[in-house]
């Protein structure tokens, strides 16, 4: 990822850098941060395709020197004010609306500071799957499941065995035991131990109230700047009942083995 420091042009404290990120998902880290960065981001898919694109970027926890802003056509929009600790500090918007302007603030002393973030892009459906504004925790509907367990980063049977709560990021963390382990995009979910168990996490939100339970599950959702995001999780009982139901009228939209 790009490592920039402001100390090279510690006397042009004024000047604008340009920088150029070719990757889909990636982070920038800016030490000692003067003057500003102009973050341009040129992913390699046709230009055609940007106007389907939602970005996200999430500040690191300790990140401070700098302001970032939404910038097109020289207006500014402030996305991420200095210092701003905020829960779950992630921040969308369409690739069309514009790009960022990440300007350092004034400081006494920079070498304290290093200014950095995560950054996405996804498809408009994907972003909009992972940051719905109604009804985030309401349950998936059978057409909703059997999509997603097509189209999910992660699919997986298993249970809950325990809920962790942390209120500052109004999340909870869900360590699962996984029993069947049907697709995953990264190593989430892995062996652990000497009993050769498969486990892993899934985070979601706190105002879904999640808590531990007996039974299994089938958990589906999406990677999201590293993190496995929890989408469609229904009773394994209810999914295999509506996959059933689907393959026996020939609707299920792709085949995975219910057992």
């Amino acid at each position: 990822f790009p490592l920039l420091s402001g100390l090279t042009h510690e006397s042009h404290r004024k000047d604008v850098e340009q920088v150029y990120l070719r990757c889909s998902e990636g982070s920038i880290e800016w030490m000692y941060p003067t003057g500003a960065l102009i973050v341009n981001l040129r992913p390699n898919i046709s230009p055609a395709s940007y106007k389907h694109l939602t970005v996200c970027i999430k500040p690191f926890k300790d990140s401070a020197g700098a302001n970032i802003y939404l910038e097109k056509t020289g207006e500014l929009k402030l996305l991420v004010r200095d210092g701003d600790r905020g829960p779950s500090r992630v921040y969308c918007f369409g690739y069309d609306q514009g790009g960022l302007f990440v300007e350092a603030t004034p400081q006494q002393d920079i070498s304290r500071k290093i200014t950095g973030f995560q950054y996405e892009l996804l498809s408009k459906g994907v972003a909009a799957d992972l940051h719905t504004a109604s009804a985030p925790c309401r349950p998936c509907s059978d057409t909703e499941v059997l999509l997603a367990v097509c189209t999910s980063d992660f699919v997986i049977r298993g249970s809950i065995q325990n809920v962790t709560n942390e209120a500052e990021e109004q999340e909870s963390i869900i360590h699962v035991g996984v029993n069947k382990l049907y697709r995953q995009k990264s190593k989430v979910f892995q062996l652990t131990g000497e009993s050769g168990n498969w486990r892993g996490q899934i985070k979601t939100l706190l105002e879904c109230g999640v808590k531990p339970g007996d039974g299994d599950f089938l958990f589906t959702g999406r990677m999201h700047f590293g993190e496995a995001r929890l989408g469609c999780a229904p009773r394994f009982k209810d999914f295999q009942r509506m996959y059933k139901e689907a393959k026996d009228k020939g609707l299920n939209p792709c085949e995975i083995g219910p057992d």
